[in-house]
């Protein structure tokens, strides 16, 4: 069989696969970003985005990616002469670090191996130092499929009295994210992931106090100006417009079904594979207390190799999945389930699995992981 992205069971991290509904709103005529259809169509988006968030706020919508995003919040909020702390547990955190190196004179990390939680202890020592001006963190590292645990980090960051400002690309609409509860004053969110529409958008949210001490140092990127265009229903440059209208129509989705309830079955689908992945004699990579509902990191059993096991999967059962990154490139491989994944999508995937383990006599109990995934179906 020859891999068919039109037709495959595609689970990687991200970007994630698109309902027809959102890739019809691409095929729309082009139309004038400065004329009133469009600027229906922002205000509309406008109108969704608290639903996305779970919040309301000061909330705009970039044309580029979530590293965009992420560039956009902290070059607005850090200056020269600040420190920030970033935790860092994988690729995602240590990116942010390398980001906000670029507008902080001082940039300090607290960290935890690949795949281990951010030790809340060591930050609230560090915070306890004070001088820190934000406090940067990943709420969902997808590089080691790890949640980090952003409501035991909340207090201390509040008692700091630094700004609280997360990457949460893989985190919005996938997991809970309490922005209200735990003090968030900056967010930033992609839309190929949880929201489940094409890449190349990046959504953030700001607090009052964030959005009143924006000072942003790029044109382009300028937080206050696409807030403030955003207020008119407009952009302030030109912007991506088949991906502003698929994000349309993905917001109406994630509307139409509810943002618990996405998350809800988000959730359900992880657990699943949790389930799915020790029944077929596997590990996670992660900590299991802090496993991601949004992708799962797999090792790798000794002997097998991962590039093998992911090219047979898309070439044998069209069903895409994901290598490692950084130092775990070649040793673990990555499952998503968010989006609009479905239990159809683990089935398949691990029944593909499932015959290559048993093929190579790693599989301990045949059926056992599809079981495992059927008893949790509703």
């Amino acid at each position: 069989m020859t891999f068919d992205p039109e037709t495959a069971t595609f689970l990687i991290a991200g970007p994630v696969r698109i309902h027809p509904r959102v890739l019809r709103a691409m095929e729309f005529p082009s139309v004038n970003h400065r004329g009133e259809y469009f600027h229906r169509v922002v205000g509309e988006i406008r109108e969704l985005l608290p639903v996305l968030f779970a919040a309301r706020g000061h909330q705009a919508v970039l044309s580029g990616s979530g590293t965009a995003g992420l560039e956009a919040l902290y070059s607005a909020l850090l200056r020269p002469d600040d420190r920030a702390l970033v935790l860092t547990n994988g690729n995602f955190g240590e990116r942010g670090a390398e980001i906000a190196r670029r507008y902080a004179r001082d940039v300090t990390t607290v960290s935890a191996p690949w795949g281990e939680a951010i030790p809340v202890d060591a930050v609230r020592a560090e915070l306890e130092k004070g001088g820190y001006r934000a406090v940067i963190a990943v709420h969902n590292e997808t590089s080691a499929g790890l949640a980090n645990d952003l409501a035991a980090l909340a207090p201390h960051v509040r008692k700091s009295g630094a700004l609280f400002l997360v990457d949460g690309i893989s985190a919005v609409a996938g997991i809970p994210v309490r922005i209200d509860d735990w003090g968030i004053d900056g967010i930033v969110t992609g839309s190929q992931k949880g929201l489940a529409a094409p890449p190349g958008l990046a959504l953030v949210h700001l607090s009052d106090r964030a959005f009143a001490e924006l000072h942003p140092r790029t044109q382009y990127l300028d937080l206050a100006a696409h807030l403030a265009s955003l207020e008119k229903n407009d952009t302030p440059w030109t912007p991506a417009v088949p991906l502003f209208l698929a994000l349309h129509e993905a917001l109406k989705l994630l509307r139409e079904e509810g943002l618990e309830a996405r998350l809800a079955r988000t959730h359900q689908l992880a657990e699943a594979t949790r389930a799915a992945v020790e029944a077929a004699g596997l590990r996670l990579f992660a900590d299991r207390r802090y496993a991601s509902d949004t992708v799962s990191a797999v090792k790798l059993p000794d002997g097998m190799d991962e590039e093998s096991i992911r090219r047979t999967l898309l070439t044998t059962y069209n069903v895409e999945v994901q290598g490692g990154q950084g130092p775990y490139r070649g040793k673990i491989f990555r499952i998503g389930h968010m989006g609009i994944a479905s239990w159809a999508d683990l089935l398949v995937t691990f029944a593909g699995l499932e015959r290559i383990l048993h093929r190579a006599g790693r599989l301990p109990t045949p059926g056992a992981a599809l079981a495992a995934i059927e008893s949790r179906m509703p």
